[in-house]
């Protein structure tokens, strides 16, 4: 989708109402509910962290920033996600944890970005965080600089390939329990992408089209 068109439509994304968990449970892994309530206690003093969906103009067109972590010791190794990281003592709030943590992943000038709306939190049981997705545009082209520490690569997403129905399919992957199981997923330029992010792109993907 042509970038000036985007942004004109995605204004009114301000004055919808989310899809909430409704959306994101289309892409949730069978085996969630469980893992949910069987942390109760623990979500009550679950860490918090802000997450960015950032999209941006690329040769006229409409794309979409995530990124493939690192392979680490760690629930979260070589999985498909936003930029975006834990919330710090000096962030004023979840907001700006978003913005700092995708400037310091891709290197995306905070005051280039313009945050439309905040989206529905997501409980990840395994690493006991509570996710705060934004959705948000910057009008220039980036020039990425990714956090080689912590990113492995940048995946760049077409707009109208994370629209498309034909790139959600289920798959089998290794779970953090180190048991296969099969998943609803995206299939985002040949990555997989399952579990909390697939389902807060299934929101972003509800919401995008009531808007476009």
């Amino acid at each position: 989708m042509n970038f000036e068109t985007f942004i004109k439509s995605v204004s009114k994304i301000k004055n919808l109402n989310l899809p909430g968990e409704d959306s994101q449970f289309k892409l949730s892994p069978p085996f969630r509910g469980n893992l949910v309530n069987e942390n109760r206690e623990k979500m009550k003093h679950a860490k918090k962290a802000g997450v960015m969906a950032l999209f941006y103009p690329k040769d006229k067109d409409t794309f979409l920033i995530l990124i493939l972590r690192k392979t680490y010791k760690g629930v979260h190794s070589a999985q498909v996600g936003f930029p975006g990281g834990r919330f710090e003592e000096e962030d004023v709030n979840l907001q700006n944890t978003a913005l700092r943590e995708t400037y310091e992943e891709v290197g995306v000038e905070m005051d280039t970005v313009e945050v439309l709306k905040p989206m529905t939190s997501l409980y990840i049981p395994p690493s006991n965080f509570i996710v705060a997705p934004f959705l948000a545009v910057t009008n220039e082209t980036p020039s990425f600089i990714k956090q080689d520490d912590e990113v492995e690569d940048l995946i760049e997403v077409k707009l109208i390939d994370l629209l498309d129905d034909r790139n959600v399919s289920d798959v089998r992957v290794m779970t953090s329990y180190h048991v296969e199981l099969e998943v609803p997923a995206f299939i985002l330029n040949g990555h997989v992408v399952w579990g909390a992010t697939a389902m807060m792109l299934s929101e972003l993907k509800d919401l995008l089209k009531k808007a476009l």
